[in-house]
């Protein structure tokens, strides 16, 4: 840890939002500097026993804060302080910032639209088995400032979300990584130009001699790196490469599109840290992914079911519909604004889908004239509609896919929940078979 003095040490720091980040960072830093703590819900300071350190709304003009540290989770547009905020701009940091100014160690940070999460998990288990010293951090769900026993060797592996990367200005990675860009949480950075910026903070914030792995051929990091000078050296990784590999790895999570694209990534950053090649392909062999990310629940009798309820996108689920055949395709929930669906017609007509919850119109007009649909009141009628169809079929091989692309919050907690319902649900039907 960095002993010289920073700008998170001896000031007056408001802390802005209680959920994991928020709480991590207040416990990092109640040692080290004057910390206030505001969240728009007045109850969660009561529940967690942090009255002491609460400060009102009617009173937060009136004090001079030094620092404000938003969590990920707060729109600044759109929550309580929105106008304090707009007028303190320039104090805004992050918990990335803060670690920054804390921490001098390498770190490998991944962001982009898709695959975050499952590339982050891929390169640990990677890093791990070389004997490397390696923590997991970030939007993955272990907040940054809430890890233990961090040696001078240690390497962090941190998943990134634009909401982070907004709000963050010094934060810096000697490895930075965008794995592909799409449009995504419009609703909160409003243009694609927006959300493109915070990513590319991450880029735009690296010295000489650090290195930033992009998707090669992808529209708009292309264009983004043609506007723009960055100091780091940029790795274009081709995805096309990975094939080849693929032959001896013999992995079939890796048979989707997307899931290529994630271990190309991880390939190339191997090949610049000179990791030792047979421990790393034995590592990929082996490889199962993360629960409710593309993964595979049921494999038998010429029926394969994929549990994918992380997607929240139409982009984060073309790569697996272009790979399967005879897919029964279940989607539904809260779409996310300017999101298009843009799988070409050949893959199509493979393909059926099955939409069930309130915002079935949105999805009628977007597959409209490229994809059968039937519409569901709940996901649980349209599974059961699934089973009905597979019974009547006859096909040598079928693909029951819960790819829902859209956000959970109308029916459940988070994706978790809806993917352990929707296991839950087949366990029961299966027994109909």
């Amino acid at each position: 840890m960095i002993n010289h003095s920073n700008i998170f040490l001896n000031k007056k720091v408001l802390i802005y939002g209680l959920g994991r980040t928020g709480l991590s960072t207040f416990k990092f830093l109640k040692n080290k500097s004057d910390v206030y703590l505001y969240d728009d819900f007045q109850s969660n300071f009561e529940i967690l026993g942090l009255e002491k350190n609460f400060v009102h709304f009617n009173k937060i003009f009136g004090i001079k804060f030094d620092l404000i540290i938003l969590s990920p989770g707060i729109d600044r547009n759109k929550c309580k302080l929105s106008k304090f905020l707009k007028k303190n701009q320039n104090k805004i940091y992050s918990d990335l910032d803060v670690f920054h100014s804390f921490y001098e160690n390498n770190c490998i940070t991944i962001t982009g639209t898709n695959g975050k999460s499952t590339t982050c998990q891929l390169l640990y288990e990677v890093l791990s088995k070389q004997k490397l010293d390696v923590k997991l951090v970030g939007n993955i769900g272990v907040p940054i400032l809430s890890v233990k026993n961090v040696k001078k060797k240690t390497l962090f592996i941190i998943e990134a979300s634009s909401y982070q990367l907004d709000y963050s200005k010094i934060f810096k990675s000697k490895i930075a990584v965008i794995l592909n860009l799409s449009p995504d949480h419009l609703e909160r950075h409003i243009t694609i130009k927006n959300y493109t910026k915070a990513k590319f903070k991450l880029l735009k914030n690296q010295s000489k001699g650090h290195l930033a792995f992009v998707k090669k051929n992808d529209p708009l990091i292309k264009k983004e790196i043609k506007l723009n000078k960055f100091n780091s050296k940029i790795v274009k990784v081709d995805i096309q490469k990975v094939k080849k590999i693929l032959k001896d790895i013999k992995n079939s999570y890796f048979f989707s599109d997307s899931n290529k694209e994630n271990l190309s990534f991880v390939l190339e950053i191997a090949k610049k840290l000179g990791l030792k090649n047979k421990i790393l392909t034995e590592t990929i062999k082996k490889f199962k992914g993360l629960d409710y990310r593309q993964q595979v629940i049921f494999n038998k009798k010429n029926l394969i079911i994929i549990n994918d309820s992380k997607s929240t996108s139409f982009s984060s689920s073309t790569g697996i519909l272009k790979t399967n055949t005879n897919v029964y395709w279940l989607l539904g929930g809260i779409p996310k604004k300017g999101d298009k669906f843009k799988l070409s017609k050949k893959h199509c007509y493979k393909i059926k889908a099955y939409i069930y919850g309130k915002n079935r119109n949105f999805f009628n007009k977007k597959l409209k004239g490229k994809i059968k649909y039937e519409n569901f009141s709940s996901l649980k009628d349209a599974l059961k509609k699934v089973f009905i169809s597979i019974k009547k079929e006859k096909l040598s091989h079928k693909t029951i896919l819960f790819s829902p692309c859209a956000a959970s919050f109308d029916s459940f907690k988070n994706f978790e929940e809806r993917g352990f319902y929707f296991n839950k649900l087949v366990k029961k039907y299966l027994n109909g078979i």
